[in-house]
């Protein structure tokens, strides 16, 4: 284009003008449109879509580790969770790489149901286009170890879609299984890669995730316990303590949602009496292992909870036909029947003719894991200190006490001393980014944990939409904990609404759910003005309740059908509007 020569002081005319702004115009067009189809730092690269599908945030954090590798190697990395994603949008992704966790009893987690149930229709596409790769997280203390990953894996090869790696199965120490299956991935990645695609196409400081906390399980933070106090009441059949940790010196952080880890030792009383049923002293040495036996069994093995593989090789040893029909058969609900009120100690000595060696029994022991709790506090408020709220698990049974390995470490082992700990981030268990939305809590007993933290949250931010909780327990006078700040939120306008639901105080059992059902039409009012939608608590049978509950107030005071109140219920899923903490 020829552009006319213009003296520098020259005075314009219209026409000039006009032409000079067409000029221009077009330019910034042109320079615009060069500036979309120029090649981006990345387009070289291969893309692979990391999927993850999580209940407690593990796999979100191995999918964002593995994004990182990729991209240090070349490889554009695209992280999504499995609810961002609609079934129909694998059809435009040529290589996908899936890391689930698997929740309960085989069941997908709350993040993949309703991805699954799309995947495995029989509208599904064809995905022969595809090479993909699953890595499950799991723990082979339960019957269906690792299903989720396993039915993805399936799924995926019925749709046609091509391997580019075994599926790898994790238990719970799953960080060396899994770096083995990235290197596999990045390996099998790097042989479809365009030519001129090895560089990085992400920076160091980006590969290295800035933020990431120093304390991990393998690395734990020793903080010291500053607070134990009884909450439960007298009369109460639970014993639950309130918790504080001190993390000032350098500890991990925390938001509200996530959950904080305890890494436990076992009573030294069950100790004794495993070493008293061996038959040998605590400090008999084995042959590879770096420990005599009582610190083996005091701080390295599961020697509590029966293990699959433990059952059924007592089951092998025994004479019990009873034992042995429930193991040959798969009962999962006689096992469970059998399992109640026993230890694996108990186990043992219920069968006399199991003989095991020493070596045998420390073999057939699962290392000692964490327990992971929800955290009852806002580092808004304490920043310096993380709550948590426990009950004590302790029976009686075969002639001797019980207790819960962490729970009981807490309260009657840890004293002011420092515990292992450290800190798991829970994205998706978040308070309402808006702060004019409604916040609805359903957490009964213990289940009130995170809500308390929410409650924090949201007074620290000066959010403005209404906070609503749905609590209970067995009676009101011993088991109403956290009852003065409750009261105190309320007073000061930070709680809005309190429903209560004591079981046991009238002849007819009362739940959440119950109040749910009496506040239905409220209840549906706050969704429908954008609320979000929480639960806490035991997964079997109340977080199933409260799930029917809301169904059928959706249905009720919506006017929907069945299918349709499914589908409301499951765009609050997808919008990250209903969402649960469970176990």
């Amino acid at each position: 284009m020829k552009v006319p020569y213009l003296p520098k002081d020259a005075p314009f005319s219209d026409d000039q003008k006009s032409w000079l702004a067409g000029f221009y115009a077009g330019l910034h067009t042109q320079m615009a449109q060069g500036q979309q189809t120029a090649p981006s730092s990345d387009k070289a690269a291969l893309t692979a879509n990391v999927l993850f599908g999580t209940q407690t945030g593990n796999s979100e954090g191995v999918a964002e580790d593995l994004a990182a590798v990729m991209k240090a190697n070349g490889v554009n990395a695209k992280v999504s969770s499995l609810d961002d994603i609609e079934a129909e949008d694998l059809t435009k992704m040529d290589y996908v790489l899936l890391v689930t966790s698997t929740y309960g009893e085989g069941e997908m987690p709350d993040n993949a149901e309703l991805f699954w149930d799309a995947l495995k229709a029989s509208t599904m596409p064809r995905l022969e286009h595809m090479h993909f790769a699953v890595l499950a997280l799991g723990d082979t203390a339960y019957d269906d170890f690792c299903e989720a990953g396993k039915q993805f894996d399936l799924r995926f090869e019925q749709l046609g879609a091509k391997r580019l790696v075994p599926r790898v199965d994790c238990d719970v120490d799953f960080e060396e299984d899994a770096e083995g299956w990235s290197t596999a991935v990045i390996e099998e990645l790097s042989k479809f890669k365009p030519e001129g695609s090895d560089e990085p196409v992400a920076s160091a400081d980006e590969v290295a995730k800035p933020g990431k906390s120093k304390w991990t399980r393998k690395n734990p933070f020793l903080s010291p316990v500053t607070t134990n106090r009884l909450l439960s009441g007298e009369g109460s059949a639970k014993e639950i303590r309130h918790y504080e940790f001190d993390l000032s010196e350098d500890g991990p952080s925390y938001v509200a949602g996530d959950a904080f880890n305890i890494i436990p030792t076992n009573d030294p009383e069950l100790v004794a009496a495993w070493l008293g049923y061996m038959g040998v002293p605590g400090d008999t040495d084995l042959p590879g292992k770096d420990l005599p036996l009582s610190d083996l069994l005091l701080n390295q093995l599961e020697i509590s909870t029966p293990n699959n593989d433990f059952i059924k090789a007592v089951a092998e040893r025994t004479d019990d036909d009873h034992l042995k029909h429930i193991v040959g058969h798969g009962d999962k609900e006689a096992m469970e029947a059998y399992l109640w009120s026993k230890d694996a100690l108990d186990v043992v000595m219920l069968h006399p003719k199991a003989q095991f060696s020493v070596a045998e029994l420390v073999d057939l022991f699962k290392p000692l894991q964490h327990r992971a709790y929800s955290i009852s506090s806002s580092s808004k408020m304490h920043p310096d200190s993380v709550h948590l709220t426990i009950a004590s698990v302790r029976y009686n049974s075969h002639g001797r006490s019980h207790g819960g390995v962490a729970s009981c470490f807490l309260a009657d082992r840890v004293g002011s001393d420092a515990a292992r700990v450290f800190v798991s981030p829970n994205k998706s268990f978040r308070v309402p980014e808006n702060n004019d939305a409604p916040m609805i809590m359903v957490g009964p007993g213990t289940g009130i944990a995170p809500f308390r933290a929410f409650l924090q949250e949201r007074q620290a931010i000066g959010a403005q939409g209404i906070n609503w909780l749905f609590f209970g327990d067995q009676h009101e006078s011993c088991d109403f904990i956290y009852k003065d700040e409750l009261m105190d939120m309320q007073n000061a306008g930070v709680l809005h609404r309190l429903d209560l639901a004591f079981s046991r105080d009238q002849k007819e059992k009362i739940y959440v759910q119950t109040r749910m059902r009496e506040n239905a039409k409220d209840l549906y009012a706050a969704l429908e003005e954008g609320g979000h939608f929480y639960v806490c608590g035991d997964a079997t049978r109340m977080a199933k309740d409260v799930d029917q509950a809301l169904l059928d107030i959706v249905a009720e005071q919506g006017g929907l059908g069945e299918d349709s109140a499914i589908d409301y219920v499951n765009a609050l899923k997808k919008d990250k509007r209903y969402v649960r903490d469970v176990y």
